[in-house]
């Protein structure tokens, strides 16, 4: 079955299995037609994939041998008191984070080109999510690491097989040594940040909460942001829907950063540019990216839905984590900071009454 896509995909827009940026900026994808024929969708199975002709691929075969039911996360209430405030529970997804999103169109798409082998770069869940779709995809992998990536972390990634490179120093070293190991091996650089097939991954997000609420979109939502692949993908997300007219206005974009390492936050507040920031350790670990490499694009995005940018007290992030797992939700502390966040600045960020949509990102079991 066709995809309803009619450009050809080339290397202007898209990495090739060599070519991870282009001469210069990112990849961005050119824009391809979309269409939710909800009827079709609505006698799909309830997983991300039944919005495929949103998808670009040529045709589904390509992920349906290596798909693991991911998608169609609940959207539940945060409690009685709360009715408008709804979580939307992508910890819930087959290796416990949202990057099982990006990771299964990315390496998808990897193996519709024909690639044997990707190199990726993680702090932990985007690296697990790579790892698993790799070898659904039989697809060789190898992951660099920071040598601080948490012990369980590690060992999922090495169950899903995949070979685990530890880097010292920071984060920004790892994806340095990385791409220098792109360049040498000539691999496939299946990142969650260069290649824009993850973002085509993360834009299911959005699909899912317009189609839970009724097809509908809420006022607000609330995301972390660091290298902002799920923030950028629910823009992506909301704007197909919206070119599409199944929508017709964004919903509000709030993002939040760690206060301990928040270049993207300190640029929206001063509007500056975007500068590389000092990580002075933070428990938010997912969301401590020093040098956002899209963080212009993550600006713009916030700025084209009136929304704003926000930082998460250190001190109330364990807090946090411990009152959302009162309420059912177990969460790492990343996510535990997204919502450190809404206690601290909801007066100023949530009219009353409004329905705002907050993302639960990775399960508590990988802390």
């Amino acid at each position: 079955m066709k995809a309803v896509f009619v450009d050809k995909w080339n290397n202007e827009y898209m990495p090739n299995r060599t070519d991870w940026k282009p001469k210069e900026g990112l990849f961005r994808l050119k824009p391809y037609p979309v269409k939710f024929p909800m009827k079709q969708i609505k006698d799909r199975q309830a997983t991300m994939w039944r919005y495929q002709e949103a998808l670009p691929f040529e045709t589904i075969d390509t992920y349906t041998s290596i798909t693991m039911g991911e998608g169609m996360t609940p959207l539940v209430p945060l409690d009685a008191d709360h009715p408008n405030l709804l979580m939307k529970m992508d910890y819930l997804m087959p290796t416990g984070s949202f990057k099982d999103r990006g990771a299964a169109v990315l390496i998808a798409k990897a193996k519709e080109l024909g690639v044997s082998s990707v190199i990726a770069d993680s702090s932990g869940n985007a690296g697990t999510a790579i790892a698993a779709y790799s070898a659904r995809a039989g697809i060789s992998c190898h992951i660099y690491v920071p040598d601080s990536t948490s012990e369980k972390k590690l060992a999922q990634i090495e169950a899903h097989g995949a070979h685990i490179h530890k880097i010292p120093g920071s984060r920004e070293d790892t994806a340095e040594a990385a791409k220098q190991a792109v360049e040498k091996e000539k691999l496939y650089y299946a990142s969650h940040v260069y290649n824009p097939f993850f973002y085509e991954g993360t834009k299911t997000f959005a699909f899912e909460i317009w189609e839970q609420l009724g097809e509908q979109v809420p006022d607000s939502l609330i995301l972390p942001v660091g290298n902002g692949t799920l923030l950028l993908g629910a823009y992506i997300g909301f704007q197909n829907l919206k070119e599409a007219g199944v929508i017709k206005s964004m919903p509000r974009i709030i993002g939040v950063q760690s206060e301990a390492c928040a270049p993207i936050a300190r640029a929206y507040t001063n509007g500056e540019p975007v500068s590389p920031a000092e990580n002075r350790g933070t428990l938010a670990e997912g969301i401590a990216i020093a040098d956002p490499m899209r963080g212009s694009e993550i600006i713009e995005a916030v700025k084209d839905t009136k929304g704003t940018i926000v930082t998460a007290p250190e001190e109330g992030i364990t807090s946090a984590g411990e009152e959302l797992s009162g309420k059912g939700f177990y969460v790492e502390p990343t996510t535990a900071a997204t919502y450190a966040a809404y206690k601290q600045h909801k007066a100023e960020m949530v009219p009353p009454d409004e329905t705002v949509v907050m993302v639960l990102c990775g399960s508590g079991l990988k802390k």
